[in-house]
């Protein structure tokens, strides 16, 4: 597997897989209407100009990405997701590391899952995430915000 920088011209790929990996999201919280269900192949073009966004390759085909992007001297990351054929195999640990390396500037690493994606926020925890605030979204589902130290550098 190969982790690169991602470019308008892989959207529409990544845009399917976004569809396909955010399902089992979407079944968790009966939800389909959840934003990475809803987003627009316009709308995820439009966003390369405000992050980075990486791919993972194998045999050919995107299998997983993630973007980030610097706020406030934070990397605010989203959009993690892998082919459902591939979790479990190590990719969304690998892209998480890849997409931290990509800001060495950074003093942190900020992203949110919700509350139920015990998956998900497992992951981030193994990779020393901790929660730091968690939201209720009136009428909806709690959201938890995570955060990670950046590594000191000499």
């Amino acid at each position: 597997m190969i982790i690169t920088r991602a470019d308008t011209t892989d959207a529409a790929e990544i845009l399917a897989l976004q569809k396909t990996a955010y399902l089992s999201e979407a079944v968790i919280y009966q939800d389909y209407a959840i934003p990475p269900l809803t987003q627009t192949l316009a709308e995820l073009k439009d966003s390369f100009s405000r992050n980075t966004i990486l791919k993972a390759v194998q045999d050919g085909r995107i299998v997983g990405s993630v973007n980030g992007r610097m706020s406030k001297g934070r990397c605010l990351i989203g959009r993690l997701m892998v082919h459902p054929e591939r979790q479990g195999r190590g990719t969304g640990a690998a892209l998480m590391r890849a997409i931290e390396a990509a800001f060495p500037e950074a003093c942190c690493y900020r992203l949110f899952t919700g509350a139920r994606s015990e998956n998900n926020i497992r992951l981030y925890q193994k990779l020393g995430y901790r929660i730091f605030e968690t939201k209720e979204v009136p009428g909806s589902f709690a959201i938890v915000f995570m955060e990670k130290p950046a590594p000191r550098r000499p």
